[in-house]
């Protein structure tokens, strides 16, 4: 009975109950899916401003609208601090009250009113410290962290488009063409991307799109050579041909019927390629050549690690988050090769 279910399912639907059964794997895409909803919406776990405030008989939503400091009982028409004690207190009176965030950090606050110079350890005001700007550690991670994922998933999916169209010319038209390009993408390779960075970033203010179409420019190049050898392999074989006897075009023939049997190299380079993302952006805002100054990064903590090394607190926790990061697309990917191996046989 068993079998005769296995059999009934399609390709996919198997593919999917044999990564399931990497225990591993399987627990690593949901521990990643749901650290990654928690980034997205990290401005409800981790912000300076409450959720919801009411004062004086009256509703208020910090989050959505500004607030001068004169609508709380404050002396100035300026924006309201809410982690100024005076307002907290103004706040919490005569029956009014706030509803805060988990951490009452955003990525830019600053703590004022710290008990200690910065960097200063953790504490119950920072859980896990603060920076050498006086910027909360655990905010900064959770907020960098959201950084990495989205830049990583942008630079994967533009790679992978360029690395499937490219391999899909090469490999379906062959000859002359695939030569020209394999002569292209030797001389395109040997470029060195570190230097052309360093130049732009000197131009060029510093911005993620920035970051993006430069890495991009040279990200497809280890996809669009798997794609290629898929294509090599499958335009030989007997649908392909039929498809030509029927008067189908090239177009259709190659988005129709080649790719879909030649995306098991592509979605099982999807992981390694964020993992490599994720690693290139970091290591560039240690080097001071990443996002713009001011935005929540892993590398620039890094780099304030190194510059501090009393501050344990800021490399430990921040290496942690990179390493728990990377390994969990490590092992999604060494769970998604298995799952999608065509020698592997179902259980």
């Amino acid at each position: 009975m068993a079998e005769a279910l296995a059999d009934s399912l399609s390709p996919a639907r198997r593919a999917w109950q044999r990564f399931k059964r990497n225990r591993l794997g399987y627990w690593s895409l949901i521990l990643f899916c749901a650290l990654t909803l928690l980034s997205l919406g990290a401005e409800l776990v981790s912000n300076d401003r409450p959720l919801l405030v009411r004062y004086e008989g009256q509703f208020y939503l910090p989050m959505l609208h500004d607030y001068p400091e004169t609508t709380f009982g404050g002396d100035f028409a300026t924006p309201t601090d809410y982690l100024d004690p005076y307002v907290r207190q103004k706040l919490s009176a005569d029956g009014n009250w706030a509803i805060y965030t988990l951490n009452p950090s955003g990525a830019g606050t600053l703590n004022y009113f710290a008990d200690a110079p910065f960097p200063s350890g953790p504490s119950r005001q920072n859980w896990l410290g603060t920076d050498d700007r006086g910027r909360d550690l655990l905010a900064q991670l959770i907020y960098g962290f959201r950084v990495s994922v989205l830049f990583g998933l942008a630079l994967t999916a533009v790679g992978v488009v360029l690395g499937i169209l490219a391999g899909a010319i090469q490999g379906f038209f062959g000859g002359k063409i695939d030569l020209a390009f394999q002569r292209f993408i030797e001389i395109w390779g040997s470029m060195p991307e570190l230097y052309l960075l360093i130049i732009f970033s000197a131009i060029f203010a510093p911005s993620i799109a920035l970051l993006l179409v430069l890495l991009s420019l040279f990200g497809w190049m280890g996809l669009s050579d798997y794609v290629r050898a898929e294509f090599l392999r499958n335009r030989q074989l007997d649908y392909v041909k039929a498809a030509r006897a029927l008067g189908v075009s090239n177009g259709q023939i190659m988005w129709r019927h080649i790719l879909p049997n030649s995306m098991v190299p592509v979605v099982t380079f999807l992981p390694f390629r964020m993992s490599a993302a994720i690693l290139a952006l970091t290591s560039l805002d240690f080097l001071g050549l990443g996002v713009p100054p001011g935005t929540p990064s892993l590398g620039e903590l890094l780099s304030q690690g190194k510059n501090n090394i009393d501050a344990w607190w800021i490399s430990i926790f921040t290496f942690a988050v990179l390493v728990l990061t990377l390994l969990l697309l490590t092992f999604m990917g060494d769970a998604l090769r298995d799952a999608l191996d065509p020698r592997k046989a179902d259980a």
